[in-house]
């Protein structure tokens, strides 16, 4: 038991999910039994699956030691191009696929430039989320495409899949490619391959590990998942804007920081992005329930992000410290 319990001391995600527990008892107590209702829950959960994709990304790109800052640009362009191409008479699935082929692209450069001129991703990426958002406004002709009622089917993405209208489909789309990615993650050779790469560069590439491919890989991954993002918010509210998805990026690396991914990278899970990304949508929503002046909400994200990497910080200090008694 003892040494279970210093194996659960440091995973990196112990501290934000003892977060989320705290605070989702604060709110229901604030907001009077309000905060854990069903309708207040379906609210949550329409909005959840958009934030933790990208996250998902984010949080699996971190891991390799990398930072994606266009994913914002990325989730609004992605929309747009789907939406300005179905106006155009293009099939509703062929647009889709030329968006995410698209974010493909965006992520390659990403990748490509980073690795082939040696240029911190953060400068890279950063260039491309001006870009990326001017791309967004020029595709748009300046104003919102209007796609007519019934044209694409977006009942797949964002329609209500159970009776009581509570879990939309994009709830299912986010938990199957959450549980794909985590599986890409812990159980293949490109898992352990993108752990090598963030967690120490050069003995990776000592290894025989293709360490550049691997670092594209994720930032094509980071990208598709936040166009594919940013199409379901634009199907769920039936307008796509140019201007979605502004300040994502930072939420996104907001949320993998709470769930205990290292910014020196090799350490991190997608279950500690996702609850990262839960911890946003909580106090956001809660901070409204509980009639707390919203004002308050980037100061709360703030002082949550410095306070769970100090609580992970100090929660894997303890489990590394504790004796754990051996069988003789």
């Amino acid at each position: 038991m003892r040494r279970l319990f210093k194996l659960a001391l440091q995973k990196p995600e112990l501290a934000s999910t003892i977060l989320l527990l705290l605070l989702v008892i604060l709110f229901e107590i604030r907001s009077n039994g309000v905060f854990i209702t069903i309708d207040n829950i379906r609210g949550v959960l329409g909005l959840l699956p958009e934030t933790a994709l990208v996250a998902v990304g984010v949080t699996l790109l971190m891991i390799c030691g990398e930072f994606d800052l266009s994913v914002g640009s990325v989730f609004a362009l992605m929309p747009m191009t789907m939406a300005v191409l179905v106006v155009g008479g293009w099939p509703f699935w062929l647009a889709v696929l030329a968006g995410l082929a698209l974010c493909a692209v965006i992520g390659f450069l990403n990748g490509y430039i980073s690795n082939r001129f040696e240029i911190p991703s953060f400068i890279t990426t950063l260039g491309m989320l001006f870009m990326a958002r001017s791309m967004t406004v020029v595709v748009s002709g300046g104003f919102p495409p209007r796609i007519k009622p019934g044209q694409v089917p977006s009942w797949i993405f964002v329609g209500f899949v159970d009776g009581g209208g509570i879990i939309r489909a994009s709830v299912l789309w986010f938990a199957g490619i959450a549980i794909l990615i985590s599986l890409l993650l812990a159980r293949t050779n490109f898992g352990n391959w993108v752990r090598a790469t963030g967690g120490f560069l050069p003995a990776a590439q000592a290894m025989g590990i293709p360490t550049g491919r691997v670092k594209i890989a994720c930032f094509m991954i980071c990208s598709i998942l936040a166009g594919f993002a940013g199409m379901m918010q634009s199907l769920r509210l039936n307008s796509f804007l140019p201007s979605i998805g502004e300040g994502m990026e930072l939420q996104a690396v907001t949320a993998a920081v709470i769930g205990g991914t290292s910014l020196a990278g090799g350490v991190g899970s997608i279950i500690g992005g996702l609850i990262g990304a839960t911890l946003i949508r909580i106090i956001d929503n809660g901070m409204v329930m509980s009639q707390i002046d919203a004002n308050w909400f980037k100061f709360a994200i703030g002082a949550l992000t410095i306070f769970a990497v100090i609580g992970n910080a100090w929660l894997r200090r303890r489990g590394r410290a504790m004796k754990v008694e051996t069988d003789r």
